[in-house]
């Protein structure tokens, strides 16, 4: 197992790696796990395929385990990078610039890196966001992007919540929250419409990176940010409007209301709104196989 050196809590990103490998299903066959250095500080993804580059890019407090499902599908039909965000997963713990833009330009140095010139973008919750701003940094380069119910500017939820745990007293809850088993496990069940679709491993993969130290620092700096962030991607939504997007939305998402969805449409020419009945905000776990037809659809078309 190779190790995670170079920043903070190190030692626990390699101990913590080996338990979320042990508790999650191996990787799909044809993928890999693989580094870069960006910025001086290392950065973890999954790569496996070949074809059209797509970037995956997970959502607030999920990394590349997010896309499990997804990965050996998605790679019969292109080159695929699902990346664990600085300050996320197994990736070094640094204090870059973790706004949308912070974040998207940390990604358009790693695509430079790979040398990949256009490519797909998929993106989910934060993530969507994250791929808003970073399409919007060279439209040019962005031949489809497809979101899974996005932050938005037109979505409530995040307005009320995000200020209050981000400053005194609700940033003091966040580390105690984080790491509190019960809280995990009843918040991946609001995720989903129906918890009876939650797989063996999923409580243990997505607890295994939050005990490393700054993972808690490290979110409570994103929900800082957040309301500024929004209103940035609704200042950046017509640079990428003329991008080939498909909008996709599970109907009984609590995080990311539905409702959001119909405006966030009226910004882009040529965007498609693909509902997924009886589904709540994690389609790409919940029902993975309508989930990947819908994108491998979209982006084969």
């Amino acid at each position: 197992m190779q190790r995670l050196q170079g920043g903070p809590g190190w030692r626990h990103t390699t101990i913590l790696r080996d338990s979320v490998q042990s508790a999650a299903p191996p990787l799909p066959a044809g993928i890999r796990e693989a580094w870069a250095e960006i910025d001086g500080h290392r950065m973890r993804y999954l790569t496996g395929g070949s074809g059209r580059p797509l970037l995956l890019i997970h959502g607030l407090m999920g990394y590349s385990f997010s896309w499990r499902f997804n990965l050996e599908n998605l790679a019969a039909h292109a080159a695929v990078y699902a990346v664990d965000l600085p300050g996320t997963g197994f990736s070094e713990r640094c204090r870059l610039n973790c706004t949308l833009r912070g974040i998207a330009r940390h990604l358009a140095q790693f695509l430079d890196q790979l040398r990949v010139e256009e490519f797909d973008l998929l993106g989910t919750s934060h993530g969507g966001a994250v791929a808003v701003l970073l399409a919007s940094l060279d439209p040019a380069r962005v031949r489809r992007m497809v979101l899974s119910a996005p932050a938005n500017p037109w979505s409530p939820y995040g307005r009320f919540l995000a200020p209050f745990l981000s400053r005194y007293p609700g940033r003091f809850a966040v580390p105690f929250l984080a790491r509190s088993e019960a809280f995990l496990k009843f918040q991946i069940r609001r995720m989903y419409a129906d918890p009876g679709r939650i797989t063996p491993g999923t409580l243990e993969g997505y607890a295994a990176p939050v005990a490393i130290p700054g993972t808690t620092d490290h979110v409570v700096r994103i929900l800082r940010s957040w309301l500024g962030d929004l209103d940035e991607m609704r200042r950046v939504l017509p640079a990428v409007a003329d991008i080939p997007t498909l909008l996709l939305w599970g109907e009984n998402d609590l995080p990311v209301r539905l409702l959001s969805a119909a405006p966030l449409q009226a910004q882009f020419h040529r965007a498609e709104l693909r509902v997924l009945n009886g589904v709540g905000h994690l389609p790409y776990e919940e029902v993975p196989h309508d989930f990947n037809q819908a994108v491998i659809e979209f982006l084969t078309r």
